[in-house]
């Protein structure tokens, strides 16, 4: 679910248009205890306590403390509902990515429709939404599918801006000395920093080359189709994202529109949209503009992950298209 011209994760932090949790928390703080028939809602020690996944169920109960942990450790905030298949990968992509950086960011999972307040309180228009607490302070981080690249990217300078302020614990359970994390290979970290600062031209320089060094680099091939997304609708306003679908609707045949809404549709989160309308630019075209669509669909591919199970069924519709 996503609203047209959403931009895909950008790996600088938006510390602007941040919102009040003070109410929010006060609410949570004043909901009473829940019996014991639900210690995961208790008050007290177990409140927030993480469940066997590791992330924290967010509800009225346990916000309250997951806002005062905020005060020591970095908390990150994954939106997500049923309804949204995209969320719930994101969901489980973010809780392994978040166990590498061993206790140093505390994660938290919320169900928009069992506890919607938190969904209006964080400004959240569409599932999966990652947002950041900081001493207290709601910080958005993406919206829709991310790479795993362009996540830790954003984690990164989380962290960074945490030690600026002051936040430099661990989550419960976790040694204050955790193990360091593994080096990135230097064009990887190349292309990282140059996310980190917007400039995609240069990324793609670095994911480039690692390609020409190692041809069967799969992070690199994963990474530069994700930079070249990001490059592609970076400057793509909402005015610009209706005439784009506009212009598709109008003109089914029209590969540029096409390819420019299945960007819009793949970096809102609607993932199996995008494969699905270049599929069917490609069962109806012929030429030059299917093998551009082809190109393209593959791309997206990579940038979800070729081991989603979107992507095995797109591949198979592909498959179908062509033969």
């Amino acid at each position: 679910m996503s609203v047209p011209g959403s931009r895909p994760p950008q790996p600088q932090l938006n510390l602007r248009g941040a919102v009040d949790l003070s109410a929010l928390k006060a609410r949570a703080t004043a909901t009473p205890p829940a019996s014991s028939s639900h210690p995961a809602a208790a008050a007290g020690a177990d409140a927030g306590a993480p469940g066997p996944s590791g992330a924290i169920e967010v509800d009225e109960r346990t916000f309250g403390d997951l806002v005062q942990r905020s005060a020591t450790v970095p908390v990150v905030v994954l939106l997500w509902a049923s309804y949204s298949p995209e969320s719930l990968t994101a969901r489980d992509d973010l809780a392994a990515i978040v166990d590498s950086y061993g206790g140093r960011l505390v994660y938290a999972t919320a169900d928009v429709e069992a506890f919607p307040q938190l969904a209006q309180a964080f400004q959240a228009q569409a599932v999966p939404t990652a947002v950041a607490i900081l001493k207290g302070q709601p910080i958005p981080l993406f919206q829709g599918a991310a790479a795993e690249p362009q996540a830790r990217a954003l984690f990164d300078e989380l962290l960074r801006v945490a030690e600026a302020n002051g936040v430099t614990g661990t989550a419960d359970g976790v040694p204050a000395e955790a193990s360091p994390e593994p080096q990135l290979p230097p064009l990887h970290q190349e292309a990282f920093d140059a996310i980190d600062r917007g400039d995609f031209a240069a990324a793609e320089a670095a994911y480039r080359k690692a390609l020409a060094e190692q041809p069967a680099d799969r992070e690199a091939k994963a990474g530069l189709a994700q930079v070249q997304l990001m490059a592609r609708v970076a400057e793509v306003d909402q005015p610009a994202a209706e005439r784009a679908r506009a212009a598709a609707a109008e003109s089914p045949d029209d590969l540029q529109a096409q390819l420019a809404v299945a960007d819009l549709d793949l970096t809102g989160g609607h993932v199996e949209d995008a494969f699905s309308r270049l599929v069917g630019f490609i069962a109806r075209s012929a030429g030059e503009d299917r093998e551009a669509a082809r190109v393209r669909l593959l791309e997206l591919f990579e940038v979800v992950g070729t081991g989603d199970p979107r992507v095995g069924a797109a591949r198979q519709q592909l498959a179908r298209a062509l033969f």
